[in-house]
């Protein structure tokens, strides 16, 4: 996942060369930006925060994250959208 943080609005971006994009707009301090990401992924997986983690990249915009409960071929089709956006 690549991570733009202090961005206008929060959006999943979409994918790019299987990377997924997000923007959030909390900024990269003291695990702000971190947090955002963990609630926008769950709010649009209509999951719980907790299934949510940064496992790592805490401190950078490239993060590996854990979804629990969802397969990586029905995140795919979850985050997906209009235009590429969830």
């Amino acid at each position: 996942m690549r991570v733009q943080p202090r961005a206008s609005r929060e959006a999943i971006l979409g994918w790019r060369e299987d990377v997924l994009r997000v923007a959030v707009t909390a900024p990269p301090v003291e695990g702000e930006a971190n947090q955002a990401v963990r609630r926008l992924l769950a709010r649009v997986l209509s999951l719980a925060p907790s299934d949510v983690s940064v496992e790592r990249g805490e401190r950078s915009r490239d993060k590996v994250v854990r979804i629990a409960g969802v397969t990586d071929a029905a995140l795919r089709r979850r985050l997906v959208g209009p235009q590429g956006r969830a």
